[in-house]
C-alpha cells in the first residue's frame, strides 16, 4: 500500500531531481567549475603541479608546455590560489563536457616573456651620489 502511495504522488508533483540538460543547473557563489589557464603570465615555476593533489597539472620548462588532464583535476582551486603571478583562476561556469576517447587533456604553450630591467644612467647615478 505504501508503495501505490508513493507512485501516486510522483504522477501529482514535481519531480524531486532536476532535468540538467533541459534545465540550467542552480549556480552558487562556492560553485566549482573548471580551470582558467593564460599561458602569457605563466613563469614556469611548477608550483601549480607540485601542489596539486591529484597530479592532474603538468609543467615541461624545457618543451614549454603546460598540460592539465581534466579527468584527473578534483577543481580543488589550490593551483589558482598559489599562483603568485595569475596564470590560473577558477571558473565557476562548467566546462563542456569531455568524452573518455578525447582523453580529456589540454595542452598549451607557455608564452610568458620576461620583462626586461630598465637600464641606469651612469650620469645620472652620479648626480644622485653628488647631492647625498
Amino acid at each position: 500500500m505504501k508503495m501505490l502511495k508513493t507512485i501516486l504522488k510522483q504522477f501529482v508533483h514535481k519531480p524531486v531531481t532536476t532535468t540538467f540538460p533541459a534545465e540550467p543547473a542552480k549556480r552558487f557563489d562556492i560553485t566549482r567549475g573548471h580551470v582558467v589557464f593564460d599561458p602569457s603570465k605563466c613563469t614556469s615555476c611548477m608550483i601549480c603541479m607540485k601542489r596539486c593533489p591529484s597530479q592532474a597539472v603538468t609543467v615541461d620548462r624545457a618543451a614549454k608546455l603546460w598540460t592539465i588532464d581534466l579527468f584527473r583535476c578534483v577543481i580543488c582551486g589550490q593551483c589558482a590560489e598559489l599562483c603568485k603571478f595569475g596564470a590560473l583562476s577558477v571558473d565557476p561556469a562548467y566546462s563542456s563536457s569531455a568524452r573518455p576517447d578525447e582523453r580529456g587533456v589540454e595542452t598549451y604553450e607557455i608564452t610568458y616573456v620576461k620583462p626586461e630591467k630598465p637600464k641606469k644612467d651612469p650620469e645620472t647615478e652620479d648626480e644622485v651620489l653628488k647631492r647625498e
